[in-house]
């Protein structure tokens, strides 16, 4: 009987397993303007995409892919153009003629373009300061604290009302 257990208990462990593929410093599946990565904001959570295939009694309802799974992990973020300090990794398991899945795991700190996120709803719930040069591009964006950003829209009052 221990014999039984034994050989089910090896039998199952080998047919799911999760690889770790590749630790990354930046990935991303989105077009990049280099040219304003000065302006680039990191997130302060991970975000993780995952992208899953069925196997259904012994057949593949298709293959999963780890762009997929970067292209969401991507897109939970306003503005958010790649991905930081990351890891990539695949999960498996299988019962023989039952069921099995695949899936492509992509998880990372969120790389945020600040221009790009000022065009969606809800960008900032918090305090941001944006300013302009004569132009009127962007000259410098960055995240304030309550505190700070009342302080400066007091300055700017009592500069106008002189």
């Amino acid at each position: 009987m221990k014999k039984i257990i034994l050989i089910v208990a090896v039998i199952f462990i080998t047919f799911g397993c999760t690889h770790r593929i590749l630790d990354f410093t930046i990935v991303s599946t989105k077009n990049i303007d280099l040219s304003k990565a000065a302006t680039f904001k990191r997130g302060t959570t991970r975000m993780t995409g995952e992208d899953v295939a069925h196997i259904i009694i012994f057949i593949p309802t298709g293959a999963a892919n780890i762009k997929e799974a970067a292209d969401k992990a991507i897109e939970k973020v306003p503005g958010c153009i790649g991905l930081v300090d990351g890891v990539i990794y695949t999960k498996f398991f299988y019962i023989p003629y039952v069921y099995g899945k695949s899936s492509a795991i992509v998880e990372g700190t969120p790389l945020i373009d600040p221009s790009l996120a000022m065009n969606e709803e809800n960008l900032f719930p918090d305090y941001s300061i944006m300013k302009l040069d004569k132009q009127g591009n962007i000259a410098e964006f960055r995240m304030v604290s309550e505190k700070e950003y009342n302080s400066l829209k007091s300055d700017i009052r009592k500069s106008y009302s002189k």
